[in-house]
């Protein structure tokens, strides 16, 4: 039993010393702190002033368009999303990108297909225009492939030509 004890020990010092000889170990490297993710309050201070800024643009819009809401304008185009993109170089979907769209010509947005009664046309986007489309799309131009209904009420609508005024522009 005592060689065992004693072999034991020999094999733990011999641990003991290889470990020791090795050094001692190194802490890992540091990593640079990772950026953090802005704080919710940041999040919504940042909101507020995008919200902000965007509501000095409406008020820079002629009448009555500087009366909207951004924000109601914003929430407006909800309904339009699953549709339409507003982005710059954005995707057409079901309907085309409208980034662009006032001054833009009826049914010229490349890379869409537009129906026949759109193609045949003819006028210039301009808030008017868009006014009397989305009052009801099928009754201003029938025959075109546009499957809603229209916003009926007129301070949405307003919110929402303003917003899309606003958000659509090409950069200066």
């Amino acid at each position: 039993m005592r060689m065992v004890c004693g072999a034991m020990r020999v094999l733990i010092v011999t641990a003991l010393i290889t470990l020791a000889a090795c050094g001692p170990s190194q802490p890992p490297a540091s990593n640079p702190p990772a950026a953090s993710a802005p704080s919710v309050e940041e999040r919504v201070e940042e909101r507020a002033e995008e919200a902000a800024e965007a509501q000095e643009r409406i008020a820079a819009l002629p009448a009555p368009y500087n009366a909207a809401n951004y924000e109601a304008g914003r929430r407006a185009f909800g309904q339009c999303r699953s549709c339409h993109t507003i982005e710059a170089g954005g995707p057409n979907r079901v309907g085309p990108n409208l980034h662009g769209v006032f001054g833009r010509r009826v049914g010229t947005k490349p890379g869409f297909e537009y129906s026949q009664a759109v193609q045949g046309a003819d006028f210039t986007w301009d808030a008017a225009q868009l006014n009397q489309w989305l009052t009801n799309p099928q009754t201003f131009l029938q025959g075109n492939r546009m499957a809603f209904a229209g916003v009926r009420n007129e301070t949405q609508r307003r919110d929402l030509i303003a917003y899309l005024m606003v958000e659509s522009a090409p950069e200066d």
